[in-house]
């Protein structure tokens, strides 16, 4: 008859101290694992909180050199921007996002000047720059144009390159854009410019204070739900990760992140890829309102979520709390 593992087996042995724990730590958080977004907004010297993301603020393009700083300072690798794009600069067809001196240009070369070895990923998509907020160009009928968007797209890519941006990220989940945006980058000669494909974004309920944020939420028609993938489906974010990977991308990204670890997890175990969540600015608020109640410490709350990520198989996080995170983990 076998003998009980008890006591010969105490996990709690391995617990016991603090060096312990470290040492049998299964995933480690550290400031290199977190992608900052900042948005920006026009003018000069201005820091406009942004009501909807307690602690979260628009910068105008001469404030980005202090931020840039404050990521190195902190050792977080890369920024991501978002442009708040005022009203008389959407139109239809978005052609904002072609413009070479748009608030995106101007912002990835102020960065660029400040903090040279940091790096600066860019959104791809069009709801910034349209006065319908969609994230493509939009039929009379109201119908999304698929491949007609994509064109625009390798543009705007192309544009945000030539600035000097590292990272193109297409948010904007038309079929086919990978491809089409790898084949521009390198005729253009800018074969080193990385694509992180938002593959599997699911039309959520949490980007609402993002689209507060870019001052795109009262511009949208209609929903994003024929081009945003739906809560419900899983084997579906499999197909569209290995189509992105087959295109060129060179990373991928889940959004939103804490509702879809399950399929962080899927992705990390089907592909020998570098894997990215977003943890969205629905799930930052709902933490801030947590803390406010004072039902949450903010503290222990976004590092357990940050590690959530990791855990689930991430190799990084963008997240609002990413300086919050990273001073907390250098300490």
């Amino acid at each position: 008859m076998s003998q009980p593992a008890f006591p010969a087996t105490r996990l709690r042995r391995t617990r016991s101290a603090p060096w312990s724990r470290m040492l049998h730590a299964e995933n480690t958080l550290s400031p290199a694992d977190l992608i900052w977004p900042i948005f920006v907004t026009e003018g000069r010297g201005v820091t406009d909180p942004v009501k909807a993301l307690p602690g979260v603020s628009r910068l105008s393009v001469d404030n980005l050199a202090a931020a840039a700083r404050e990521a190195v300072a902190l050792g977080i690798p890369c920024v991501a921007l978002f442009p708040n794009t005022q009203g008389h600069l959407r139109t239809e067809d978005g052609k904002e996002a072609l413009n070479p001196d748009n608030l995106v240009c101007q912002a990835i070369k102020a960065l660029k000047d400040a903090a040279p070895g940091l790096g600066v990923l860019t959104d791809v998509a069009l709801d910034p720059y349209t006065s319908h907020g969609h994230d493509g160009l939009m039929h009379d009928d109201g119908r999304i144009l698929n491949d007609a968007t994509v064109e625009v797209l390798v543009g705007q890519a192309l544009n945000q390159a030539r600035a000097g941006c590292d990272v193109i990220a297409p948010s904007d989940m038309m079929d086919g854009r990978i491809a089409a945006i790898r084949a521009g980058l390198e005729g253009e000669g800018f074969d080193l410019v990385q694509i992180m494909a938002y593959s599997a974004k699911y039309a959520s309920a949490f980007y609402g204070p993002f689209r507060d944020a870019v001052g795109s939420g009262g511009y949208l028609k209609g929903d994003k739900k024929t081009y945003q993938m739906d809560s419900a489906n899983s084997r579906e974010a499999i197909r569209e990760v290995a189509l992105d990977i087959a295109e060129g991308a060179d990373s991928v990204m889940v959004k939103p992140g804490m509702p879809y670890l399950d399929i962080i997890r899927m992705v990390r175990d089907r592909f020998d890829v570098p894997v990215f969540a977003y943890q969205v600015s629905g799930e930052y608020a709902l933490i801030e309102a947590a803390v406010a109640a004072g039902v949450l410490e903010r503290d222990r709350a976004v590092l357990e979520t940050l590690l959530g990520f990791k855990r689930a198989g991430c190799s990084g996080v963008l997240t609002y709390y990413a300086p919050l995170a990273a001073r907390l983990l250098n300490r």
